[in-house]
């Protein structure tokens, strides 16, 4: 007996041997085939998945790239020295931290835009899976091998005091790192009542600097399906055989951002024609596309001369021209009194493209929302033109705005099935339209069912209709609602829609899906959208009673940044401001930077990082036009539609935020047209090795400045493309 017992336990041993043998066999096989296809890792040029396990440069064993040392009064310019007056200006500007430093406002809390619904969005960007033509290849420029070089890094990060971000939300920072409000060349009085997030992402650490300073860049072209128009987020790059488009029908970003630069035309790019005169024409080679030649000949709205795309005074869609159609609805309801109490009116698609052109004339700013299925691409015309126009889906998600801040929305010759899905469509009209403000659907085909659908759901969202008209002379359908100032008549409304809950913050929009539930209006003096604005220029700094808080504040913002803009940014960085029209302020604030340019002869888009404090409303208060984004995705516009980019601190405060900080550079040189300026105020530690990125990309640094840990630096975007 003993004997059986014995060789049964030497046979089950035997038995596990075996076993534990062949999983050593086949997990060394894995790792061999791994090998053999993953990027090497151990070759002197490194692919990076990311930048998180590099730390502060060191002196002595690793070459710095960045060929200066940083100096206190470290100036330069492209072709000779900084003038005396020049530098004194900037100097006087970056001189400004006693003046930005108001009431003594920090930085910590940040407000919340983003909802649970970004979590599994933000778990998804993490995954650091790249595709290798669309990224640039960083070699690292150390004596020694790669392997020994990342255990170096490694151990001197696990010395450093580590910090755990939260998506969507900023820890304390170091000293050195943090974005105080008292540092010079930055404006950020934040407001101090703001909701500390939920705990909603997923944590991540970075070890020392945004940008390695021993990294060098070196280029490749994007090998998109929608080539020299790709929209990163939009546009379908998975090859699906059975996909007809190549667009996205909700917002949806590359698992890694992309690191590749978008062509440019093969026809050619030539420098856009500049305002005013873009209003009448374009170079057709700027915006050429396959859809765009085949609608040009069935419009005559937009005809092509020569190589020129030329748009007839008063010509459009409409039968009389824009003009009458405006006018038209004036005399439909008297109180819409384009440029006095209308300002600030968002239009659904692009359809119309001239009504932005003619309402410009009334004093009236139209944001137009180029919508994903437009295949025509008329929202670039529109971008080439010089009209504020954003690209965005328009399905099940909200709107990047926040509520009640249009004056009136404008659809024309909408087919958009607005009773559909519960009505989630107009009911997100509703979410963002100001209290009293307008909605007008032009069409010139109503069918009965649509008619009697949309009837039945304005009456159950309390909308008044205050015309319901076709012109004679347009032979379109115009129909003009208006939302309810009080929340008296909801009682006797039915009861569907639901009324919101009272804690669904209708401000939150960043990857929110649409409700089906309706928001209350604000009926106090101290809420938001109680009163109207008052009229045009004195809203721009006109402050209402709900901003009482906030008074200061802004107006410490504005006297700065009007300022900077006279002193230094109109005369001494070298822009030649007579070619820019499109601008965007990368992280705006209060608006501060667009009100004082404000009377040159250009338009912003003021954006709100997601993360930060959310200051949107104040801006769309004062008349001008924004939208909240995530700068570590790509922004929803066509390539080349900026002529000027502002990021006052932006980098600093994304430290913690994105995977890849070199994509938001790549994303500056998507959007900014060839020619095109960028104004970038950050410290001194981040200035230079982004200098040397920007220098990588082949940008001409027009001007680099530095006083004490900060700098300011303007640079140009050349045409070249690797």
């Amino acid at each position: 007996m003993a004997i059986a017992r014995l060789a049964r336990q030497a046979k089950r041993s035997y038995g596990f041997c075996a076993k534990l043998t062949a999983v050593v066999i086949l997990g060394l096989s894995f790792i061999v085939v791994w090998s053999v296809f993953a990027s090497p890792s151990t070759s002197v040029t490194i692919q990076r998945e990311s930048f998180d396990n590099i730390g502060e440069p060191v002196t002595g064993n690793t070459k710095v790239s960045h060929p200066r040392t940083q100096n206190d009064n470290r100036k330069k310019i492209d072709e000779g020295k900084l003038s005396r007056d020049t530098k004194d200006k900037v100097k006087s500007d970056l001189d400004g931290r006693d003046t930005k430093k108001v009431n003594g406002s920090d930085s910590k809390s940040p407000s919340n835009h983003n909802h649970a619904s970004e979590k599994k969005h933000g778990a998804a960007k993490e995954k650091n899976e790249k595709h290798k033509e669309n990224k640039p290849e960083v070699t690292r420029k150390e004596s020694q091998g790669s392997e020994e070089s990342e255990d170096e890094d490694a151990e001197k990060g696990n010395e450093e005091e580590e910090q755990e971000v939260v998506d969507g939300q900023e820890g304390e920072l170091k000293d050195d790192e943090a974005e105080t409000e008292g540092d010079l060349g930055e404006s950020d009085q934040e407001p101090e009542d703001r909701i500390e997030p939920k705990n909603t992402g997923k944590k991540f650490k970075r070890k020392g600097p945004l940008f390695d300073p021993n990294a060098h860049y070196s280029w490749k072209l994007c090998r998109a399906r929608s080539k020299y128009n790709y929209i990163p987020c939009i546009d379908i790059e998975s090859g699906v055989a059975r996909q007809q488009g190549y667009r996205h029908r909700e917002r949806s970003c590359p698992r890694a951002p992309p690191l590749c630069l978008v062509p440019l035309p093969p026809s050619g790019y030539k420098p856009p024609v500049h305002w005013p005169e873009s209003n009448s024409k374009i170079l057709y080679k700027n915006v050429a596309h396959p859809k765009l030649d085949a609608f040009i000949k069935k419009h005559d709205w937009l005809v092509e001369v020569g190589e020129f795309l030329t748009f007839p005074q008063n010509h459009s869609e409409l039968n009389g021209g824009v003009i009458h159609y405006l006018e038209s609805i004036e005399e439909m309801v008297p109180d819409i009194e384009w440029g006095k109490n209308i300002h600030v009116v968002l239009e659904i698609g692009c359809t119309y493209a001239s009504l932005g052109a003619s309402l410009l004339e009334k004093n009236v700013i139209t944001l137009s929302l180029g919508l994903k299925d437009d295949l025509v691409d008329l929202a670039q015309v529109a971008l080439e033109r010089g009209f504020p126009t954003l690209v965005s889906p328009f399905g099940n998600r909200r709107l990047a705005f926040p509520s009640g801040v249009f004056d009136a929305i404008h659809c024309g010759g909408c087919s958009r099935s607005w009773h559909s899905k519960n009505g989630k469509l107009l009911l997100e009209m509703n979410r963002i339209l100001r209290p009293g403000g307008y909605f007008i659907l032009s069409s010139k085909h109503d069918s009965i069912e649509e008619e009697e659908a949309m009837s039945s759901l304005t009456a159950s969202i309390c909308w008044n209709i205050l015309a319901h008209k076709t012109d004679e002379v347009s032979e379109v359908g115009v129909k003009i609602y208006q939302k309810p100032e009080s929340n008296d008549i909801f009682e006797l409304r039915r009861k569907n829609p639901p009324l919101c809950k009272e804690n669904e913050n209708p401000d939150a929009t960043w990857y929110v899906p649409m409700t089906t539930c309706l928001h209350t209006v604000p009926t106090s003096i101290e809420q938001r959208g109680a009163e109207w604005p008052e009229e045009w220029p004195k809203r721009l700094e006109t402050f209402p009673e709900w901003l009482s808080n906030d008074k200061e504040k802004l107006i410490a913002d504005t006297n700065l940044w009007k300022a900077i803009v006279e002193k230094s940014y109109l005369t001494g960085i070298g822009i030649d401001w007579p070619s820019v029209r499109n601008v965007m302020d990368m992280k705006a604030i209060y608006g501060g930077f667009a009100a004082a340019v404000s009377q040159q002869k250009v338009w912003v888009m003021n954006v709100i990082p997601v993360h930060a404090p959310d200051t949107l409303p104040i801006i769309f208060e004062r008349g001008l036009v924004g939208v909240y984004h995530d700068w570590c995705e790509s922004f929803g516009t066509y390539p080349r539609s900026y002529d000027l980019l502002h990021a006052d601190h932006l980098f600093s405060r994304l430290k913690n935020r994105c995977k890849e900080p070199v994509a938001i550079v790549v994303e500056m040189d998507r959007i900014l047209r060839p020619g095109g300026w960028a104004i970038i105020r950050e410290k001194v530690v981040i200035m230079n090795p982004l200098e040397e990125i920007l220098k990588s990309l082949q940008w001409k640094i027009q001007m680099s400045y530095s006083h004490g840990d900060e700098g300011i630096l303007c640079a140009q975007k050349t045409i070249w493309r690797p």
